[in-house]
């Protein structure tokens, strides 16, 4: 079985917000940090968004989060929304079949398959991101995990409770 491109970088996006957490992300930072498509994650994150994997916001202060918990993100349902045939042979698409009656590949192809599907199941994206796994996923892919520094307008400006909203946090 090989997984397309499209849901190598869905689960790579989510690796990377999940690292982050509680942290936004950015499309240009997944891209730069595994050194692969801006112009195609960007189809990624907001296939990741319709299916709830991924929360974004716009504007200023915006960006991309976890849609759930990473506790909640089973592996096998991502790979099973993000690919577009799954079909390990032409004839689970199609009745096309030269020996459907004495045929039983088609069975054992389904089991395997099945069996994939119910291995990474077992898996969520919590897993991925075990704390050790965490620590080295943040260094090698250059996450910096601390809050961005409020600007010397915010320190002196007014108390926080009178400051705009998504303002000096």
């Amino acid at each position: 079985m090989r997984l397309t491109r499209f849901t190598d970088y869905a689960l790579r996006t989510l690796i990377y917000l999940g690292a982050r957490e509680p942290l936004q992300g950015s499309i240009a930072e997944i891209a730069t940090a595994y050194g692969i498509s801006e112009h195609h994650l960007v189809k990624v994150v907001h296939r990741l968004g319709q299916l709830g994997f991924v929360r974004t916001t716009r504007g200023r202060g915006g960006g991309l989060r976890l849609g759930r918990p990473a506790a909640e993100i089973r592996i096998g349902d991502v790979v099973r929304v993000t690919e577009d045939d799954i079909a390990l042979v032409p004839c689970f698409a199609s009745d096309r079949c030269a020996i459907p009656p004495a045929c039983r590949l088609k069975g054992v192809l389904g089991e395997a398959l099945a069996a994939f599907l119910a291995a990474l199941d077992h898996h969520t994206l919590a897993d991925l991101l075990e704390p050790v796994a965490r620590k080295d996923l943040t260094a090698l892919l250059g996450i910096d995990r601390r809050p961005p520094r409020h600007s010397p307008a915010c320190r002196d400006g007014p108390p926080p409770e009178k400051r705009p909203a998504n303002r000096c946090r």
